[in-house]
């Protein structure tokens, strides 16, 4: 069976975390979009087992959770008349959580935006934190009862609540594109005692963006988005799992792993290649004949 040697494909996971698309990431590498979509499971499954095995005991100080939108085959309204539409198709959330410090990326879950997956996602980020947080969220009232069912009384925990007017420009088509005004904001303390000062959601808000330049999946407007959940999720965990490990942040000289010390050592796209191929099943050895059994 012909494989990929390891600088083909970590070129091609290094085109997939820049915001490249998977056929035009199996034109510039010259390969099939079955062997691109192969490698980005492959990715996904390495990349995923690695983050919930090393991503642990946070000395983390203050948290900020967001969600961000996209979806999947067709948008929500389209879904019924969509033809063939897979499991999962329509709307998608993706849920985060990033230390404000390292920026490390603690924990991200991915469903709709209902007080389900907010639970899972607290459920997941509580046990990653070595240490008392103070925890920032939006407004949406689903993260009331998941902090309070995760946390308890341990974490410092406020809502930034934010308040937009009229969106600008002419009332023409042009102004759906047009971002409301945020009018101003307020912070509402919610458990424990969060210091004022530190209630932001700034820093989730900037990764947002990261996400949707770094992954052609959330790039509004064209035809890049997920056709099936499953790859969703397995470049989810290839984009983390490389911000997280890869990536230098500029700011801090070091990598969020390096920076939250889950890490010692900047790591590169052939050490996400030596974990798909640390996963990977050991071929079989030719079976061997004992002398007896050939001269029978």
């Amino acid at each position: 069976m012909n494989k990929l040697d390891t600088a083909k494909r970590a070129s091609i996971l290094h085109m997939l975390v820049e915001g490249v698309s998977m056929r035009a990431t199996a034109r510039l590498a010259d390969v099939s979009i079955n062997t691109v979509s192969k490698l980005l499971v492959e990715a996904g499954y390495a990349c995923a087992e690695h983050h919930d095995r090393a991503v642990r005991g946070i000395h983390a100080r203050r948290i900020q959770c967001d969600e961000i939108w996209a979806f999947c085959y067709a948008k929500e309204k389209n879904v019924e008349r969509a033809k063939a539409a897979p499991g999962g198709a329509g709307s998608v959330w993706t849920w985060t959580a990033i230390d404000s410090d390292s920026k490390l990326m603690i924990s991200f879950e991915v469903g709709d935006r209902s007080a389900d997956t907010a639970k899972e996602l607290m459920e997941d980020l509580q046990p990653r934190l070595a240490t008392r947080v103070q925890l920032t969220t939006d407004g949406h009232r689903p993260y009331l009862e998941a902090v309070e069912r995760s946390f308890g009384r341990d974490v410092d925990y406020a809502m930034l609540v934010k308040l937009y007017g009229q969106p600008t420009g002419d009332k023409g088509h042009e102004r759906k594109y047009s971002p409301s005004e945020c009018v101003g904001a307020r912070k509402r303390a919610i458990q424990g005692r969060p210091s004022r000062r530190h209630v932001s959601t700034n820093h989730v808000e900037r990764s947002n963006l990261t996400m949707q330049m770094g992954m052609r999946r959330f790039t509004r407007l064209t035809n890049g988005f997920s056709k099936k959940l499953e790859n969703h999720l397995h470049m989810l965990s290839l984009f983390f799992c490389h911000y997280n490990f890869v990536r230098t942040r500029k700011t801090l000289r070091v990598t969020p792993a390096m920076a939250a010390g889950v890490d010692d050592r900047l790591r590169d796209m052939e050490w996400i290649v030596g974990l798909i191929d640390a996963r990977a099943p050991k071929p079989n050895r030719p079976k061997t004949y004992r002398k007896r059994e050939i001269s029978n």
